[in-house]
């Protein structure tokens, strides 16, 4: 009884979803007599008016509540563990190695290699199990250009690739002991589409470092940076580094400001040169970072370190997000509307979430104006009235405590002394 009664007061105080209390409604159009699965694109106004992580979205068709699903367009990659080096030697000129690949289909294999200002070509070659026959698959370069400021790739652009066993030959400068563990990116369906924040900023020269610096509201997440450089210089690599600090709101004279913190690095590049006797075409003009949702807004500084090179009119700074689909069975009827702005509400759990699958061609639905909800009312405060009165609380505490203090100190003087021994 114990265990029914705590289940039933958890459930009273999990707040419900109700038209009345959301802040903000959008209009959903969708396809003349289309019935079936309809997907629309949350934007990053929508983003900044809901709950974290779009917790609180809710479809409704009148006081129908429509069951919906959220999926990334291009879900990321799963993180793998790193992969060693098997059989790690030398045959002739050659170093060679193995490698025990997870299952599932992978593209692009990131080696560890340690070392400067070298290049070399790496050979691959897959099977099944060690002793089945091999399949070649490609020759890849790899380069170290540190002593002439154009970065480095040790990255393989494999084609999707399901070989459990790679097979390695480097032809080059690159030593056995240069060769460490390696990852590979799984394979997805089809490349990230990514969404366009209005968010920009030009860069400011500071120094021997190109700046930019630009805030993103809270809520919204970020996924790529995106660079555009301009024709010349045809060759350069700049280090980047992003860093992030949450912005108070409200702030006053007695605030500390909050700590920023460095969100990713790496290199920007674009190589065009024959080295050798061999082509390289390499271009990287983006970082991807972490997803994180911020409660608050956040101040974006984007850092090129220049070196004495001449600084690079890059174009404005451009931020990205994956697209997030939100899709539900329309039925073929309009009347459909987006609800949010309930920050009370968690994520709702639907079957429609289980059962249905992304179709190859879903109908495009689109999002109307954000409005101001008309029948919007604050929800009802659901709080303990001690949570609501915490001074008065404290208050009581005190009186009880005083009271009992006098209580014992007027015992304490009626108290007689116990009587003396003969």
């Amino acid at each position: 009884m114990k265990l029914l009664g705590t289940i039933l007061l958890l459930a009273a105080a999990v707040p419900t979803s109700d038209p009345r209390y959301f802040k903000f409604e959008r209009p959903v159009q969708l396809p003349s007599n289309a019935p079936g699965q309809s997907c629309f694109v949350p934007d990053e106004q929508t983003f900044a008016h809901a709950a974290l992580g779009l917790a609180d979205l809710r479809l409704y068709r009148g006081s129908e509540q429509v069951p919906y699903v959220l999926r990334n367009a291009t879900p990321r990659p799963a993180s793998r563990p790193a992969i060693k080096a098997l059989n790690l030697g030398r045959r002739g000129k050659q170093t060679v190695f193995d490698a025990e690949m997870p299952e599932g289909e992978y593209r692009d294999i990131d080696l560890s290699v340690t070392g400067h200002d070298f290049l070399a070509v790496i050979s691959v070659s897959g099977s099944q199990t060690p002793s089945s026959p091999t399949t070649h698959i490609g020759s890849y370069t790899i380069f170290d250009f540190t002593g002439q400021h154009l970065g480095r790739s040790t990255v393989l652009h494999l084609p999707e690739s399901n070989f459990r066993i790679l097979h390695f030959a480097v032809s080059g400068p690159v030593g056995p002991e240069q060769i460490g563990d390696m990852l590979a990116v799984p394979q997805t369906a089809s490349k990230p589409i990514y969404f366009p924040l209005e968010e920009s900023a030009a860069f400011a020269q500071k120094g021997h470092m190109s700046v930019a610096e630009l805030t993103v509201p809270a809520h919204v997440p970020v996924d790529q940076i995106v660079l555009e450089a301009p024709a010349q210089p045809v060759n350069f690599s700049r280090p980047i580094r992003v860093a992030v600090t949450p912005k108070l709101v409200n702030p006053s004279e007695n605030d500390q400001p909050l700590a920023s913190s460095n969100l990713a690095e790496g290199q920007i590049l674009r190589i065009h040169r024959v080295f050798n006797g061999r082509a390289i075409d390499e271009e990287r003009l983006f970082v991807n970072v972490p997803e994180i949702f911020y409660e608050e807004p956040t101040e974006w500084k984007i850092t090129i370190e220049n070196g004495d090179d001449a600084p690079i009119q890059f174009a404005p700074v451009r931020l990205a997000m994956i697209e997030r689909d939100l899709c539900f069975d329309s039925a073929g009827t309009n009347g459909i509307a987006l609800f949010y702005g309930d920050s009370t509400l968690t994520a709702p759990r639907y079957d429609y979430a289980t059962w249905s699958s992304p179709r190859p061609v879903a109908l495009t639905a689109t999002l109307g104006a954000e409005l101001q909800n008309p029948a919007y009312t604050p929800r009802p405060d659901a709080r303990p009235f001690t949570e609501k009165h915490p001074a008065l609380l404290w208050t009581a505490l005190f009186a009880v405590i005083l009271l009992l203090g006098g209580i014992a100190l007027r015992s304490s003087r009626h108290m007689q002394p116990p009587a003396s021994m003969p």
